[in-house]
């Protein structure tokens, strides 16, 4: 390369610093070597060109990455669809075969099933009824609760702290609620209610109930 000086320099590009431009060294010919390490219009223009370039790429590589998003994004997602509710009854489902209307969690262990429907209380040991009795429960305002217990109290000669009624042969299997002999049950029938207990008017069959009754025993109290 000549100036206009009419000086003969040899050009050298031979490095590029971080922002991708090149450093240009500059000999002159004929006069010694010296380092002049400035910034040509090589360098710039190298750089611009460079850098189009990667712009070019970096919007070809965009469209490229939109081109499946955008398709993806055209395709309607499918309906849910509920799954259908079974029609069958839930005593259809629960009851075994029988005049006792039994729940199937009857069929298992040691328990006093209460059958709301039947009015009957059936003491039942893997499945087998070993006594069987009427049931009186309690009246709108004082609901016999549903729902599986456990015996968690015996009191042979109970009387209520509530109502200072009598209530003999007493297990106690949700709060106050027990199962009892009742004696207006006895003399009335169904004409009378209780006041959520669950009471029996056979004595003596409560009784041999009571005598065999464990604590943790389970109570279960349905309607079907």
């Amino acid at each position: 390369m000549v100036d206009p000086a009419g000086r003969k320099f040899r050009i050298v590009t031979n490095r590029v610093d971080c922002h991708g431009v090149y450093l240009v060294k500059s000999t002159q010919l004929g006069e010694g070597k010296k380092d002049m390490g400035i910034l040509r219009k090589l360098g710039a223009t190298t750089t611009a060109v460079a850098m189009l370039g990667v712009g070019v790429f970096t919007a070809a590589t965009t469209a490229g990455a939109a081109a499946p998003v955008a398709k993806a994004a055209a395709v309607a997602p499918k309906a849910v669809v509920a799954p259908k509710v079974a029609t069958k009854s839930t005593a259809a489902t629960v009851l075994v075969p029988g005049k006792l209307r039994l729940d199937k969690r009857c069929m298992t262990g040691r328990i006093i099933c209460i059958n709301k429907k039947t009015r009957k209380v059936a003491f039942m040991v893997n499945g087998k009824p070993l006594a069987v009795g009427d049931a009186r429960f309690g009246a709108a305002r004082t609901p016999t609760r549903n729902g599986m217990f456990k015996v968690y109290r015996k009191s042979k000669n109970h009387v209520s702290s509530i109502y200072k009624s009598p209530m003999p042969y007493a297990m106690f299997f949700s709060g106050g609620q027990a199962i009892h002999y009742s004696a207006d049950f006895r003399a009335r029938g169904y004409n009378g209610a209780s006041h959520g207990c669950v009471n029996m008017r056979d004595k003596n069959k409560i009784a041999w109930i009571f005598a065999r009754v464990k604590i943790g025993d389970r109570v279960l109290v349905y309607n079907a």
